[in-house]
């Protein structure tokens, strides 16, 4: 009987992310224990092409006008720039389907308590580079919109 009752105990406590695999742990590294802003340098190795060319503009961009909203003013991983940071980790949930060196991880939650409007839906593209799981690109399904596809001409020099 104890055992049921710590094994029920445990699943009510566990994160919903528990069933989540490798590729699934390289995208929760950027939502807990805290959320972590995607293009900054210092998590530039957890990605690859096409992103890390956006991001490269987005410093080039901040770099060049560092008065100026720089290409990318928001946490591409929420798709927002407010959020609750207990909330998204309490409705935090993902999933993985990995297809040999390819994988896609969607991940849902909600940036406040209270409102329709504050549910996230993401799928996160990953490539197997060295044996590691690295982003390739991230896909808000909520509002229709790819990381990759996201112009950053601010960061370009013209010719």
């Amino acid at each position: 009987m104890r055992l049921t009752v710590l094994a029920a105990a445990l699943s009510i406590a566990a994160p919903a992310a528990a069933l989540a695999g490798p590729a699934a742990d390289a995208v929760k590294f950027f939502y807990l224990p805290e959320v972590k802003f995607e293009p900054d340098a210092k998590y530039r190795d957890r990605f690859t092409e096409p992103v890390t060319k956006l991001f490269g503009l987005n410093d080039q961009a901040q770099k060049n006008k560092p008065d100026e909203v720089p290409c990318i003013d928001f946490a591409p991983g929420l798709d927002a720039q407010d959020y609750d940071e207990e909330t998204v980790a309490k409705t935090l949930k993902l999933s993985e389907a990995v297809d040999g060196d390819s994988a896609s991880v969607t991940v849902t939650f909600n940036l406040f308590p209270e409102g329709d409007d504050s549910k996230r839906e993401m799928v996160w593209s990953l490539k197997k580079v060295d044996g590691k799981w690295k982003v390739a690109d991230i896909t808000s399904k909520t509002s229709g919109w790819t990381l990759s596809a996201l112009e950053c001409l601010a960061g370009q020099t013209p010719e």
